[in-house]
């Protein structure tokens, strides 16, 4: 069995949201790809593995996103996920911060004949919802990669006015105030 040596960082850039809602570092020598379907971009170690990538994306929400709707959401997410096949959740957690919510999930699926890992941030925030997700060709790739990517998600901001847009002192967002 030949040993692989553990990835290294050649430099880090930083990718900016072109309006400005978020931003994140990631590996210099990544290959970028424009996502077609969403707001967004995906990046990927090496151009022979088109299984093994790194995507960011936003989308616009209808309506403010409160502490509240965590029940609702978190039902989405389990019925987001059960639509995977063979999908078993390794870790799962939870964050409220004021009106700002984010999901964590790692979890393998079947894709064909291939075992995928996946590691997915979901965040509401305020009236968007932004996906972080890193997948592994295999469990092995995603971990192989995983202090690279994980890179990425420490690195991951928002600007101050979306953080303040989530503070239920300053916008006084709630369920109640909503429907009123």
């Amino acid at each position: 069995m030949s040993h692989r040596e553990p990835p290294r960082f050649t430099g880090v850039r930083t990718y900016q949201d072109p309006l400005g809602r978020f931003s994140l570092r990631f590996p210099t020598d990544w290959l970028r790809f424009d996502l077609q379907d969403r707001e967004g971009v995906r990046y990927a170690p090496r151009a022979d593995d088109p299984d093994t990538w790194f995507t960011v994306w936003i989308s616009p929400l209808e309506e403010h996103v409160v502490a509240e709707d965590l029940e609702i959401l978190r039902e989405g997410v389990a019925e987001g996920l059960s639509r995977f096949a063979e999908c078993t959740v390794l870790e799962s957690s939870e964050v409220v911060l004021g009106n700002l919510i984010k999901f964590e999930r790692i979890f393998t699926f079947r894709d064909g004949d291939a075992l995928r890992k996946r590691k997915v941030w979901l965040l509401y925030v305020d009236t968007f919802q932004i996906v972080l997700t890193w997948q592994g060709a295999s469990p092995e790739e995603y971990e192989y990669w995983l202090p690279m990517a994980n890179y990425a998600f420490a690195t991951f901001n928002l600007p101050e006015a979306l953080w303040f847009a989530t503070d239920r002192d300053l916008v006084g967002y709630s369920r109640k105030q909503r429907e009123d």
